[in-house]
């Protein structure tokens, strides 16, 4: 009896080890798409459920607070973010996918869009928008779709500040801004 509840401790200590060792990606690289743009990613590794995700893309941008006559433009976005992957352990554990850094995430989303990384369409070399950048705080989940594409969802509040100073403008502002995202990706 002594020797059975013994063997069944030690397998048991094994798994329970072998799921403390869920990781993410050491590095991983990919594109997605969504309803308000396009970009290129790519999330390094930085401890076990921590990775830093740069993204370049292409936003939609909503103007009417400096310049109305624009509207919404398509504007070079850049995003640094770390992410917290906090439940990649009971993922594995359940025999659930975690690769690509398929799992549930809280991150600090930091986006910095400029006026000269925006891209003007036709023959309106006019168009200009305002510096900003946001902070936002967001939670969201990614899961894989096969070996190489994947969607993502998320939602955060959080923070950001237009430079309206720089453009000409009395004041700077800064308000609230939402992140509300749905995204499907290809990794490579």
């Amino acid at each position: 009896m002594k020797k059975t509840f013994m063997t069944l401790m030690f397998f048991g200590f094994a798994l329970v080890v072998k799921s403390q060792n869920a990781s993410v990606e050491k590095s991983t690289f990919g594109i997605q798409t969504g309803f308000a743009g396009i970009w290129a990613y790519n999330e390094l590794k930085l401890a076990n459920q921590l990775a830093l995700r740069t993204e370049i893309g292409l936003d939609a941008y909503d103007n009417d607070d400096y310049y109305p006559e624009t509207g919404f433009l398509l504007t070079t976005g850049i995003t640094i973010e770390p992410r917290w992957y906090y439940n990649l352990n009971k993922r594995e554990s359940q025999s659930k996918q975690i690769n690509g850094n398929s799992g549930d995430f809280f991150s600090l989303k930091t986006s910095f869009h400029h006026n000269d990384l925006l891209i003007k369409f036709g023959n309106d070399k006019d168009t200009s928008m305002v510096n900003n950048l946001s902070i936002i705080p967001t939670w969201g989940i990614r899961r894989n779709l096969g070996n190489h594409f994947n969607y993502e969802t998320g939602l955060g509040v959080g923070y950001i500040h237009h430079y309206a100073k720089d453009a000409g403008f009395s004041k700077d502002k800064g308000e609230m801004a939402i992140n509300l995202h749905l995204r499907i990706g290809y990794r490579f």
